[in-house]
């Protein structure tokens, strides 16, 4: 049985929801025979670029479209799976060749932005002077990552999240059509959930289709989807307004030990604030969205509680219940409050300041260094470091690691991020007294002395 997204997927332009200031000019573009050499479609995921890019490929060809068709003259590219100059290279070449059935060869390179600097310079001298047969259409969901040299070259269309009347209506038509008795605020939920995204909003409709024979109601959304209790997310909220800690904790621990995600508790919060007009409230949702993983639910902790400096002595005596599965330090003010500091950054792992020299942001450094290179990232994240007097020193988990840091060209994508001296030692030479973060060791005091460190955003509690 073919999945809803799919079979609900447009095949025309016409057909395209919610994304009329694209599809109506691509269509006049081809009915006045006004063809561009190059596209470039940005916006969130699951918006509908790449559907509009494969329709209008087909469209600018005459060819029929269907999802699972092959024409030999529409070819799509990965460009996270493509992205090395030698890969842009050989596809220069080949689209030199004649079309063999349509009148243009289309090039459909998805996640363009992947693209390594080479690589874009060597697709960039094909857009300067294109063959007249070839057409490319480039999609990336991170538009400042594309150099300006191949979007000058390109039309630029932008692509949006649908409204959530719009949604609502799609998926209340979509519904009808398969016979799925779902309630109104039951499929507003599942709106919410999707973010505008239709290829989401879809697959969750489909995901809870088979809830019951009969009509499926909110609680039964809310359950299958793992969502936070209305009245718990409010209560989050007024906690944080309140500058109780208990409170929050207590909270928190309820929804993850209910299977909740932090990443959807601060979803769920964010859509709450913004529904309302409290300025005190706009401070924690600028926070909220950098819950993510790593350590995704002691970002949240950190991000309600890290302001909060008070909380009534009488009331943490009746609130705070610790888990029996774990030792806990006594309930008294000073080990309850959480301290003045910033969020933590994305590894626990701080640099060691002696000196009067400038710290370094190690979580930066690590998101930057994945974006360049995974295999570099899935080894740097285990490691350990230091940072003094200017210099960066990193110390490996293992021999082998250090030797794939230790790489001419992956030491030089380190240097080049990192913009300090770097240097790549052994693990035995690594200092006793590397420190923890100060707040991720409160968060642990907090909740009962166990913070799991696992790098891949394990629960803490």
């Amino acid at each position: 049985m073919k999945a809803l997204y799919r079979k609900y997927r447009p095949l025309k332009l016409s057909d395209v929801i919610g994304e009329e200031q694209v599809t109506s000019v691509l269509s006049n573009s081809i009915k006045q025979g006004k063809i561009s050499h190059a596209y470039l479609f940005i916006g969130p995921r699951g918006t509908g670029k790449t559907s509009v890019a494969r329709i209008f490929a087909h469209e600018i060809n005459g060819f029929p479209y269907e999802l699972e068709d092959e024409y030999v003259d529409i070819i799509e590219i990965d460009g996270a799976s493509n992205r090395g100059i030698d890969n842009v290279r050989e596809l220069c070449e080949k689209a030199m060749v004649s079309p063999t059935k349509g009148k243009y060869k289309v090039y459909i390179i998805d996640e363009v932005h992947m693209l390594t600097k080479e690589a874009f310079n060597a697709l960039l001298k094909t857009l300067e002077e294109p063959p007249k047969h070839v057409i490319f259409i480039m999609a990336t969901t991170d538009a400042y990552k594309v150099p300006v040299t191949i979007t000058s070259r390109a039309q630029t269309y932008t692509f949006k999240l649908a409204d959530e009347n719009t949604m609502f209506a799609h998926l209340k038509k979509i519904s009808e059509a398969e016979n799925i008795q779902i309630a109104d605020d039951a499929l507003r939920m599942v709106v919410r959930r999707g973010g505008g995204s239709f290829r989401d909003s879809i697959s969750l409709l489909d995901q809870i289709s088979t809830l019951s024979d009969k009509e499926i109601t909110k609680e039964m959304v809310e359950l299958a989807m793992g969502l936070p209790e209305d009245e718990k997310i409010s209560g989050l909220i007024q906690a944080y307004s309140s500058e109780n800690v208990v409170n929050i904790t207590t909270l928190l621990k309820d929804l993850f030990a209910s299977g909740v995600k932090a990443e959807t508790i601060a979803s769920e919060m964010i859509f709450n604030i913004m529904q309302g007009s409290d300025p005190k409230l706009f401070s924690l949702l600028a926070k909220l969205p950098e819950v993510k993983a790593p350590f995704a639910e002691a970002k949240l902790l950190a991000t309600l509680c890290s302001s909060l400096t008070t909380v009534p002595v009488a009331q943490a005596a009746t609130t705070y219940t610790p888990p029996v599965t774990m030792a806990q330090p006594a309930v008294t003010p000073q080990n309850i409050n959480t301290p003045k500091t910033t969020s933590p950054t994305t590894s626990v792992n701080t640099a060691k300041n002696t000196g009067g020299a400038k710290s370094f942001d190690w979580g930066n450094f690590l998101n930057r260094v994945k974006e360049l290179n995974d295999a570099i990232y899935s080894q740097l994240k285990k490691s350990q470091y230091t940072f003094s007097g200017g210099e960066l020193k990193i110390y490996p988990n293992s021999q082998i690691a250090k030797t794939i840091l230790s790489r001419n060209n992956n030491k030089k994508i380190l240097d080049d991020v990192g913009g300090v001296k770097i240097t790549i030692c052994n693990k035995d030479e690594q200092p006793e007294n590397t420190t923890k973060d100060a707040l991720i060791s409160k968060i642990s005091d907090i909740m009962g002395g166990e913070v799991r460190n696992d790098g891949e955003g394990g629960n803490p509690f």
